[in-house]
Protein backbone atom coordinates (compact mmCIF):
# COMPACT_ATOMS: atom_id res chain seq x y z
CA UNK A 1 0.00 0.00 0.00
CA UNK A 2 0.94 3.50 -0.61
CA UNK A 3 2.67 5.45 2.44
CA UNK A 4 0.14 8.63 3.33
CA UNK A 5 2.11 12.23 2.37
CA UNK A 6 3.81 13.41 5.80
CA UNK A 7 1.74 16.54 6.76
CA UNK A 8 4.50 18.37 7.20
CA UNK A 9 7.06 18.20 4.65
CA UNK A 10 10.93 17.85 5.55
CA UNK A 11 12.94 20.98 5.29
CA UNK A 12 14.75 21.10 2.11
CA UNK A 13 17.40 23.87 2.36
CA UNK A 14 18.53 25.58 4.93
CA UNK A 15 17.96 29.23 4.88
CA UNK A 16 19.45 31.96 7.06
CA UNK A 17 17.94 32.06 10.32
CA UNK A 18 15.21 35.01 10.75
CA UNK A 19 15.51 37.47 13.69
CA UNK A 20 12.54 37.44 15.64
CA UNK A 21 10.99 41.12 17.27
CA UNK A 22 10.81 41.52 20.78
CA UNK A 23 7.50 39.83 22.27
CA UNK A 24 4.65 42.11 22.35
CA UNK A 25 3.86 41.75 25.74
CA UNK A 26 6.84 41.23 28.21
CA UNK A 27 6.12 40.16 31.96
CA UNK A 28 8.49 39.84 34.41
CA UNK A 29 10.72 36.40 35.14
CA UNK A 30 11.18 34.90 38.80
CA UNK A 31 14.83 33.62 38.30
CA UNK A 32 18.70 35.01 37.71
CA UNK A 33 20.24 34.39 33.62
CA UNK A 34 22.58 31.68 34.37
CA UNK A 35 23.67 31.52 30.76
CA UNK A 36 26.09 33.75 28.58
CA UNK A 37 24.73 33.86 25.07
CA UNK A 38 21.76 35.55 26.71
CA UNK A 39 21.60 39.55 27.46
CA UNK A 40 18.82 41.38 28.03
CA UNK A 41 19.34 43.22 24.89
CA UNK A 42 18.50 39.98 23.28
CA UNK A 43 14.60 39.67 22.02
CA UNK A 44 14.77 36.56 23.39
CA UNK A 45 15.80 37.36 26.68
CA UNK A 46 12.59 36.87 28.51
CA UNK A 47 11.23 34.12 26.59
CA UNK A 48 14.20 32.39 27.37
CA UNK A 49 14.01 33.22 31.79
CA UNK A 50 10.34 32.39 31.32
CA UNK A 51 10.60 28.98 29.55
CA UNK A 52 13.15 27.73 32.42
CA UNK A 53 11.11 29.30 35.43
CA UNK A 54 8.25 27.32 34.21
CA UNK A 55 10.38 23.85 33.92
CA UNK A 56 9.75 24.35 29.64
CA UNK A 57 13.10 23.74 29.07
CA UNK A 58 16.71 23.92 30.23
CA UNK A 59 20.03 25.11 28.96
CA UNK A 60 22.06 22.98 26.39
CA UNK A 61 24.69 23.56 29.65
CA UNK A 62 24.97 25.22 33.22
CA UNK A 63 25.92 28.11 30.86
CA UNK A 64 24.84 28.21 27.49
CA UNK A 65 21.12 28.08 26.25
CA UNK A 66 21.56 27.23 22.94
CA UNK A 67 19.80 30.22 21.69
CA UNK A 68 20.92 29.45 17.85
CA UNK A 69 20.75 25.76 18.24
CA UNK A 70 18.23 24.50 15.81
CA UNK A 71 15.00 23.05 16.98
CA UNK A 72 14.34 19.43 16.02
CA UNK A 73 10.57 17.94 15.55
CA UNK A 74 10.91 15.90 19.13
CA UNK A 75 11.84 19.15 21.08
CA UNK A 76 9.12 21.01 19.81
CA UNK A 77 6.38 18.91 20.93
CA UNK A 78 8.45 18.74 24.06
CA UNK A 79 8.06 22.11 24.66
CA UNK A 80 4.03 22.72 23.55
CA UNK A 81 3.65 19.51 25.63
CA UNK A 82 5.30 20.98 28.86
CA UNK A 83 3.40 24.39 28.49
CA UNK A 84 -0.27 22.80 28.45
CA UNK A 85 1.33 20.94 31.60
CA UNK A 86 2.72 17.61 30.54
CA UNK A 87 -0.55 15.78 30.49
CA UNK A 88 -0.84 12.05 29.53
CA UNK A 89 -1.15 11.44 26.39
CA UNK A 90 -5.04 9.97 25.51
CA UNK A 91 -3.37 6.16 24.25
CA UNK A 92 -0.74 4.40 24.63
CA UNK A 93 -1.03 3.09 20.98
CA UNK A 94 2.38 3.76 19.29
CA UNK A 95 3.06 3.46 15.46
CA UNK A 96 6.36 5.20 15.15
CA UNK A 97 9.54 3.15 14.81
CA UNK A 98 12.08 5.65 15.90
CA UNK A 99 9.71 6.58 19.23
CA UNK A 100 10.11 4.42 21.64
CA UNK A 101 8.77 4.60 25.51
CA UNK A 102 12.63 5.08 26.81
CA UNK A 103 12.77 8.51 24.93
CA UNK A 104 12.89 11.65 26.64
CA UNK A 105 10.00 12.78 24.09
CA UNK A 106 7.51 9.72 24.48
CA UNK A 107 4.48 11.12 25.66
CA UNK A 108 5.43 14.41 23.83
CA UNK A 109 4.70 12.91 21.07
CA UNK A 110 1.85 10.46 21.58
CA UNK A 111 -0.23 13.69 23.36
CA UNK A 112 0.48 15.72 20.04
CA UNK A 113 -0.54 12.99 17.69
CA UNK A 114 -3.57 12.49 20.02
CA UNK A 115 -4.64 16.00 19.60
CA UNK A 116 -3.93 16.04 15.89
CA UNK A 117 -0.95 18.89 16.77
CA UNK A 118 1.26 17.05 14.12
CA UNK A 119 1.01 13.13 12.71
CA UNK A 120 4.37 11.42 11.71
CA UNK A 121 6.74 12.31 8.49
CA UNK A 122 5.50 8.47 7.41
CA UNK A 123 2.70 6.17 8.33
CA UNK A 124 5.43 4.28 10.89
CA UNK A 125 7.88 7.36 11.71
CA UNK A 126 7.56 10.35 13.49
CA UNK A 127 10.80 11.76 12.75
CA UNK A 128 11.45 13.15 16.10
CA UNK A 129 15.21 15.02 14.74
CA UNK A 130 14.30 16.42 11.91
CA UNK A 131 14.86 20.08 11.99
CA UNK A 132 11.42 21.74 12.99
CA UNK A 133 10.82 24.99 10.31
CA UNK A 134 9.47 28.07 10.82
CA UNK A 135 6.24 27.11 9.00
CA UNK A 136 5.78 23.77 11.25
CA UNK A 137 6.13 25.52 14.17
CA UNK A 138 3.05 27.90 14.06
CA UNK A 139 1.16 25.50 12.39
CA UNK A 140 1.99 22.89 15.57
CA UNK A 141 0.94 25.89 17.92
CA UNK A 142 -2.40 27.32 15.84
CA UNK A 143 -3.30 23.39 15.99
CA UNK A 144 -2.78 23.38 19.84
CA UNK A 145 -5.11 26.94 20.04
CA UNK A 146 -7.90 25.10 18.51
CA UNK A 147 -6.75 26.06 14.87
CA UNK A 148 -8.50 29.16 15.53
CA UNK A 149 -9.84 31.04 12.29
CA UNK A 150 -7.62 34.20 11.03
CA UNK A 151 -9.89 37.54 11.78
CA UNK A 152 -8.36 38.93 8.46
CA UNK A 153 -7.52 37.25 4.68
CA UNK A 154 -4.70 39.81 4.17
CA UNK A 155 -1.20 38.03 3.24
CA UNK A 156 1.44 40.10 2.13
CA UNK A 157 3.78 37.24 2.04
CA UNK A 158 4.72 35.99 -1.84
CA UNK A 159 5.87 32.84 -0.29
CA UNK A 160 2.85 32.02 1.41
CA UNK A 161 -0.30 30.90 -0.63
CA UNK A 162 -3.70 29.52 0.50
CA UNK A 163 -2.73 25.98 -1.11
CA UNK A 164 -0.03 25.62 1.79
CA UNK A 165 -1.05 23.48 4.76
CA UNK A 166 0.41 26.91 7.43
CA UNK A 167 -1.63 29.13 5.24
CA UNK A 168 -3.80 29.90 8.01
CA UNK A 169 -1.16 29.03 10.65
CA UNK A 170 0.86 32.05 9.61
CA UNK A 171 -1.96 34.41 8.56
CA UNK A 172 -3.11 33.90 12.73
CA UNK A 173 0.48 33.93 14.31
CA UNK A 174 1.47 37.47 12.23
CA UNK A 175 -1.41 39.24 13.31
CA UNK A 176 -1.31 37.83 16.70
CA UNK A 177 2.33 39.29 16.77
CA UNK A 178 3.33 35.42 17.48
CA UNK A 179 6.06 36.18 15.15
CA UNK A 180 6.55 37.95 11.81
CA UNK A 181 8.21 37.53 8.57
CA UNK A 182 11.55 37.60 7.90
CA UNK A 183 10.95 40.70 5.74
CA UNK A 184 8.26 42.22 4.79
CA UNK A 185 7.35 40.24 1.60
CA UNK A 186 8.60 37.11 3.13
CA UNK A 187 7.75 34.62 5.87
CA UNK A 188 10.54 31.91 5.37
CA UNK A 189 8.15 29.43 6.01
CA UNK A 190 11.29 26.76 5.15
CA UNK A 191 13.90 28.46 7.27
CA UNK A 192 14.97 26.39 10.46
CA UNK A 193 13.36 27.31 14.04
CA UNK A 194 15.90 27.84 16.35
CA UNK A 195 15.73 27.36 20.19
CA UNK A 196 16.02 30.86 20.96
CA UNK A 197 12.61 31.55 18.36
CA UNK A 198 10.76 28.58 19.44
CA UNK A 199 10.59 29.66 22.94
CA UNK A 200 9.32 33.55 21.80
CA UNK A 201 6.66 31.79 19.44
CA UNK A 202 5.67 29.87 22.84
CA UNK A 203 6.34 32.86 24.56
CA UNK A 204 4.12 34.79 22.51
CA UNK A 205 1.25 32.63 21.98
CA UNK A 206 0.78 32.46 26.02
CA UNK A 207 0.64 36.04 26.33
CA UNK A 208 -2.34 36.54 23.68
CA UNK A 209 -4.66 33.71 26.50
Amino acid sequence: MPTPTPVEPTPVVPTPTPVEPTPVVPTPTPISNPFVDVTEQDYFYNPVLWAVANQITAGTSATTFGSNDTCTRAQVVTFLWAVEGRPEPATTVNPFEDVSESDWYYKAVLWAVGKNITAGTSATTFGPYDTCTRGQVVTFLWRAAGSPEPTSSANPFTDVSEEHYFYKSVLWAVENKITSGVAPNTFGHNNPCTRAQVVTFLYSAENKK
